[in-house]
């Protein structure tokens, strides 16, 4: 095709453009707002994924022992759960340690453990880290069958509640991203039915003459796919200075969350807003140009 004829093409869209400004502005507005919330719910999921992949690795299994354990049997027991498939790390905790580290977690409360005086209820125990997540619930049973351990402890509740909390999020955000890029589409359909319905004796001329199909529908194309691009700029600077603040503020005073970084991760969401949004505008056209092209 000729480049003189893309020229002509990109005219006509922006033409139109121009002259359906309204309806214009409402596809655009709706196409970043709906992108735009596209966006947030997949840095939200992909964040929360992130978050339970990071504690799932850091689960580690406490075994508490039973009082009456000489240090021979303590000693068995560290290396029969050393031999187990996937075990890592076996560290040994006395109960002595442990109070210590109760003492330092409670910090300035301290007092209230004046009630025990010398005495420590506290077990001996193991912390016991594995190679991956899913071996962790089969070894803590393991672990909890053995001889002398009183039970074998983990935080997999956590991650699991955190899991279904994504897979929540996930479902509820694609049914709502579903509704508006419909909404989007149907926008946009319409936009460049008004073109279209303004336009058709032209258009029938154009046929009458022999232009082609495709002659007639590359402008109207074109124009759709500006509306959604236009709508998805919008979205991604939204988006992306959003994001920025967000993971200032954290990095300020919330270390400890495991946030995603913004480069390369807002990048690549913007790559794929921007992509939705020239395919949601494609596709208004093609839906509107379908039914007018009888003309």
């Amino acid at each position: 095709m000729k480049i003189r004829t893309w020229e002509y093409f990109i005219r006509e869209a922006f033409i139109s453009l121009r002259r359906n400004g309204l309806m214009s502005f409402a596809s655009v507005s709706t196409v970043a707002l709906s992108l735009l919330i596209l966006g947030i719910f997949l840095v939200m999921v992909l964040n929360l994924n992130n978050m339970a992949s990071t504690l799932e690795s850091q689960v580690q299994i406490s075994v508490y022992l039973q009082d009456n354990l000489s240090q021979l049997e303590t000693r068995e027991i560290g290396t029969r759960i050393t031999k187990l498939p996937g075990v890592t790390q076996v560290l040994y905790i006395s109960k002595d340690e442990a109070m210590s580290r109760f003492k330092q977690r409670l910090g300035d409360q301290q007092s209230i453990l004046t009630a025990l005086g010398d005495g420590n209820p506290l077990p001996n125990a193991f912390e016991v880290k594995v190679d991956k997540p899913e071996r962790v619930k089969p070894v803590a049973q393991a672990i909890g069958q053995l001889k002398g351990v009183e039970n074998a402890k983990f935080g997999q509740e956590v991650v699991e509640h955190l899991f279904d909390l994504t897979k929540m999020m996930r479902i509820f955000g694609l049914v709502l991203i579903l509704f508006l890029a419909l909404a989007a589409l149907f926008i946009i359909s319409n936009t460049i039915r008004l073109t279209v319905f303004a336009r058709r004796r032209e258009i029938g001329i154009m046929k009458y003459v022999g232009a082609t199909d495709w002659f007639i529908r590359w402008p109207f194309l074109l124009e759709g796919t500006l509306l959604g691009m236009g709508g998805a700029v919008i979205a991604v600077l939204l988006l992306n200075q959003t994001y920025s603040a967000l993971t200032h503020e954290v990095y300020e005073s919330l270390t400890f969350l495991p946030l995603i970084p913004q480069y390369p991760f807002i990048t690549n969401i913007s790559l794929i807003l921007l992509v939705t949004g020239a395919a949601i505008g494609a596709l208004g056209s093609s839906i509107s140009l379908r039914r007018f092209m009888k003309v």
